[in-house]
């Protein structure tokens, strides 16, 4: 099963994005993660991230992404995981 993680940056936290940026592309790649990109602000600095994986349960997801060095490095204030079903 596919599950997005819509995640929200903390507010004034752009320099954790950068500083874990390499870490976090790392963790995506290493766990074959289907498609992911930042969100972006009016002004377009990246502001949040949306991930798209493939694991079997829902546990599985959560755990995901509380390992992403994201995660770790505090830089969320909120993370959604949904179960998605890509159409297209």
């Amino acid at each position: 099963m596919r599950y997005a993680m819509i995640c929200t940056d903390k507010p004034g936290h752009l320099e954790v994005r950068k500083a874990n940026r390499d870490a976090h592309v790392a963790y995506l790649r290493d766990t074959g993660a289907e498609m992911a990109g930042p969100f972006l602000d009016a002004g377009g600095e990246m502001c949040g991230s949306l991930v798209v994986i493939d694991v079997e349960t829902r546990q599985e997801a959560e755990t995901w992404a509380a390992n992403d060095p994201y995660a770790k490095a505090g830089l969320f204030a909120d993370v959604r995981i949904e179960a998605w079903n890509k159409v297209i």
